[in-house]
């Protein structure tokens, strides 16, 4: 690439999902042309009509704040044409060893460099979005380009592996004020690039990280994997304190996480992680560590000790509730705001519970569609409608997804849940604060054995 200044205004973004299409939207509504691409028709003719191709908050409000400056087509020509970068956010799905797939990655972009060679365009930087195998852009993508475009990478065009760290139901926010953003660059100049187009896009002035691709790749996946760590930190010390009469790990945790050194961030009582980033990331950590013949046992140990937790907590309903009574699951997400259900404890327990032979009520505000879908006929009871599974006469309530709306449902349905007797599992501590008032409502927080699992107060109700 030339030493001339170059400045960006127009994008393309490849792929236009549960990120791409957010990224879109963002980047317009913060003054660049952008143009999107899908395979999948139906999402470019939405964004042509200034319609959200995703169901994500407040999307639909930045596609209009974005107005014109956001388009779509369905010809790659014209999103090359139209661009001096692009972004590509094609799925990059696991594979059984572990790694991920560019199966839809290495179209997309073989695509638009075809187009750019025809259109014999110069200085065309293209940008990686998805989560990639470490090794992939210096690998694959590098030669490939070289190839298609006859010229060395860092001169003839820049290759980019740029990462969020986004939380689907919060993307948005996430786009404009990330704690930090990731760049890794083939050349100075293409990172520099880059971080010109951050700087207009971010609100909040975060740090840019520059490194080469290989570093940004891994630094990709090891931050995931050590919050995986984290959460996995919080269940074991759970599962402990589930042993011991009196202890408390949210009061425990609460303590340790006004060190410095540890926070309070993911320091709190739940369930496992899940969701379509945390699981496959470990995993694919342990595939890289082992591929160079380096130690994987803190992965490891994670992975188990989140399978753990869902054990535990299909374990502590086996023992509370007879055969014949049915059970409550409220949420299937895997976290609130969202409806995808990868790896979710709420999927899971269903699954588990009704292999078992038992009737199952669920619910979940966004995913009950998704959830409808993955279970099929069986005894798995599907509604939006939370009041409709307090209502249905379960002996058992358990809260696998912290929707906040939950306290609001419980306080309405006190009454009727105290006569019944009905026992309420809440993992998330979703109604600890509102807990206090509902006087003889059978409440357990921590998961174990029946008087173990009891917090102190409702422990001689169990």
């Amino acid at each position: 690439m030339s030493q001339e200044k170059v400045t960006v205004e127009r994008i393309s973004v490849f792929g236009l999902g549960k990120l791409g299409g957010c990224i879109a939207a963002t980047l317009a509504s913060r003054g660049f042309q952008v143009i999107g691409y899908d395979v999948d028709r139906r999402k470019t003719e939405a964004v042509r009509n200034g319609k959200a191709p995703i169901e994500e908050p407040h999307l639909q409000r930045t596609i209009e704040e974005a107005g014109s400056r956001l388009n779509a087509t369905d010809e790659i020509q014209e999103a090359i044409l139209e661009s001096e970068v692009s972004f590509f956010v094609p799925s990059t799905p696991s594979l059984p060893d572990g790694s991920f797939s560019n199966h839809f990655l290495i179209p997309a972009v073989e695509s638009a460099a075809m187009a750019v060679r025809e259109q014999r365009k110069k200085r065309h930087l293209f940008v990686v979005n998805s989560t990639l195998t470490p090794g992939t852009s210096e690998g694959v993508l590098k030669p490939l380009l070289e190839r298609i475009l006859g010229g060395e990478c860092g001169k003839a065009f820049g290759l980019c592996y740029n990462p969020e760290f986004i939380a689907l139901g919060d993307v948005i926010h996430g786009l404009f004020q990330p704690d930090f953003v990731l760049i890794g660059e083939s050349d100075e100049l293409s990172g520099e690039l880059l971080a010109e187009v951050y700087k207009r896009l971010n609100t909040n002035s975060p740090p840019i990280e520059r490194m080469s691709n290989i570093n940004a790749e891994l630094a990709k996946i090891s931050l995931n994997c050590a919050v995986t760590m984290k959460i996995s930190f919080v269940n074991q010390l759970s599962g402990v304190c589930a042993k011991i009469p009196g202890a408390d790990p949210g009061v425990i945790l609460n303590a340790i996480g006004k060190d410095r050194r540890i926070g309070l961030d993911y320091l709190k009582p739940g369930l496992g992680f899940g969701g379509p980033c945390f699981p496959r990331d470990n995993r694919l950590f342990q595939y890289i560590a082992q591929s160079v013949g380096a130690e994987d046992a803190l992965s490891r140990a994670t992975d188990t000790i989140n399978q753990n937790v869902n054990v535990r907590l299909l374990e502590t309903i086996l023992c509370l509730c007879p055969n014949d009574i049915p059970v409550g699951v409220l949420g299937l997400a895997y976290k609130p705001f969202t409806a995808v259900i990868d790896c979710s404890p709420g999927m899971w327990l269903c699954q588990q519970l009704a292999q078992a032979g038992r009737q199952v009520f669920a619910h979940d505000y966004f995913a009950a569609q998704n959830a409808v879908s993955a279970f099929g006929d069986g005894l798995v009871h599907v509604s939006t409608d939370a009041t409709t599974v307090l209502q249905s006469g379960c002996g058992i309530l358990v809260i696998t997804c912290p929707w906040p709306s939950y306290k609001e449902v419980f306080t309405s349905n006190l009454d009727q849940l105290i006569q019944k007797g009905t026992l309420v599992v809440d993992p998330w501590r979703v109604l600890s604060a509102v807990a206090p008032h509902f006087g003889q409502m059978r409440y357990i927080t921590v998961l174990g054995s029946a008087r173990a699992t009891a917090s102190p107060e409702m422990a001689a109700r169990v």
